[in-house]
């Protein structure tokens, strides 16, 4: 039986698209995906346990050792299994994370996943853990073949790295510099997922505002928008994420004059205090980010905008706090990512003055989360008595089975919740359903027209298509919804095309 393997991602959703990466990595080199084993053949444990990690937070380390320490007796028991580590934690941590867990067969960074496979057999073949950390990136991850999560549904990078110098961001210590994807590159990947069944697509960079700058295109990102919005198949387009200080206006005019660009926006805001903003080495203001936020609702009135939020920075004050407090109000988030502020070594905030007490940080959070859900349920009751179009998920609401409903995203990417009616037909994962919005609670939409009668219209796309498909290929006794799209080949790489090689000589055979 080939050796079967789990990836466990935790962070941001670069780390999720790296991780289908490892995965294609790993079935390449002959693995299976533990949870697609049948019940009846799949061992107690996996051969090969992956950890993807993330370092923004504090606790990441903290996680990741709690997490190594569990499966250590499971190793011990288990002949032959492997555990590697990858990921931020891993280009920031390197050899550390063998010292303190010497149990752990290899580690690799964020620059070289593709080597995971080699090191795994190295450390099989030496009988010793193996540790590669590269300082830059030598091949873009498009280029490595992927085993995607989705069906209908998929991530596409269109650049790495970020050129921004926040100081309490680590991410461009450990991701590196940005390095854009050649425009055509990124589209032919785009048509090749629609190709395969693919009807909503989310384009990836830490900055995709500074999309292009690389190979001098400042408006290349609203170009690249547009493009998408001419591929035919291609229902959905996301993207993630933005930054204030580079988010222009044409990018507000391609989002709204492209029908399939969804009116859903995330836009850090970190903190409404000027002086905290400046500390942050964040490049714009409050009056500049409230400002981004009215032109959008200006040309997209339905949009669905979306924040971070970062609580008790060193040197916030209660004034600061309030400023925050204020942007959130006027910004009518529909959710927010709130964090409080801890420190990350290797960044300059982690040594500035005026280090906030946690007592202080909690109090200022939970003030922060009660305005935010007031104002997201707000937002929510507003929508009762829409009409909505659901792309339907596999599973998104943890009590579907008990209530009888069906979950997915609308076209602002809020979570939908909504009823089948008996006898009706049921829509399928990666289908499109139209219902009517019966009531907003404060995280999510509940929709259940059609138990009155109401509207209920079911739309089988290509999507639905694709994963009735992969649902009947699946081995017998596979578990539900652990059945994935077949390994793809990578994509071309990065960078500006190049120029300056000659033509080919025509031919000149008589």
């Amino acid at each position: 039986m080939a050796k079967t393997y789990e990836v466990r991602t935790h962070g941001c959703q670069m780390n999720v698209h790296d991780s289908e990466r490892i995965s294609g990595l790993l079935e390449q080199a002959g693995y299976t995906d533990f949870a697609a084993v049948p019940d009846t053949e799949r061992p107690e444990n996996p051969d090969l346990v992956v950890f993807n990690t993330c370092a923004v937070r504090e606790n990441a380390s903290n996680k990741l050792y709690g997490n190594l320490g569990h499966l250590r007796p499971v190793k011990d028991k288990t002949p032959g299994m492997q555990i590697a580590v990858g990921g931020c934690l891993a280009q920031k941590d390197r050899s550390d994370i063998v010292s303190r867990a010497p149990w752990v067969d290899v580690v690799f960074g964020t620059h070289n996943v593709g080597s995971l496979p080699v090191l795994l057999e190295r450390a099989r073949h030496n009988a010793e853990a193996q540790v590669e950390i590269l300082e830059s990136l030598e091949v873009f991850p498009s280029t490595l073949p992927t085993r995607r999560d989705s069906v209908y549904s998929g991530w596409v990078s269109i650049s790495v790295g970020c050129n921004n110098t926040c100081t309490f961001c680590i991410v461009p210590a450990l991701r590196g510099k940005e390095k854009d994807r050649r425009p055509g590159e990124i589209l032919n990947e785009v048509k090749a997922l629609v190709d395969q069944g693919v009807v909503e697509i989310t384009l990836l960079g830490q900055n995709v505002n500074t999309y292009g700058v690389e190979f001098g295109d400042r408006q290349a990102f609203s170009k690249l928008l547009r493009a998408c919005g001419e591929i035919e198949g291609l229902e959905r387009v996301r993207f993630t994420s933005p930054h204030p200080a580079a988010f222009t206006d044409d990018v507000i005019e391609a989002m709204a004059e492209t029908p399939n660009v969804m009116p859903s926006l995330h836009m850090p805001l970190q903190s409404g205090s000027d002086k905290v903003l400046k500390d942050m080495r964040r490049s714009y203001r409050s009056k500049k980010f409230l400002g981004i936020i009215d032109k959008v609702r200006e040309r997209m009135p339905d949009a669905a905008i979306t924040t971070d939020i970062i609580v008790g920075f060193p040197g916030e004050t209660e004034e600061d706090f309030q400023g925050t407090l204020d942007v959130v109000e006027k910004s009518r988030f529909s959710s927010a990512f709130t964090f409080q502020y801890s420190i990350r070594p290797g960044t300059p905030a982690a040594t500035m003055d005026g280090q906030i007490p946690k007592e202080v940080v909690q109090e200022r959070f939970e003030r922060l989360i009660e305005l935010q859900e007031r104002v997201s349920w707000a937002g929510n009751r507003e929508q009762e008595g829409r009409t909505v179009e659901v792309l339907v998920a596999p599973a998104e609401g943890r009590k579907d089975a008990e209530t009888n409903r069906m979950s997915g995203r609308a076209r602002d990417n809020r979570l939908v919740h909504f009823a089948v009616p008996e006898g009706a037909e049921r829509p399928r994962p990666g289908d499109m359903v139209t219902v009517e919005v019966t009531y907003g609670a404060p995280h999510h939409l509940v929709a259940d027209s059609g138990l009155d009668g109401g509207t209920y219209e079911v739309r089988r796309t290509r999507g639905g298509d694709a994963w009735q498909a992969l649902q009947n290929a699946a081995s017998a006794g596979t578990p539900a919804g652990a059945a994935k799209p077949a390994v793809a080949l990578g994509m071309p790489s990065i960078g500006k095309p190049d120029t300056s090689a000659p033509s080919a000589p025509a031919c000149d055979i008589g």
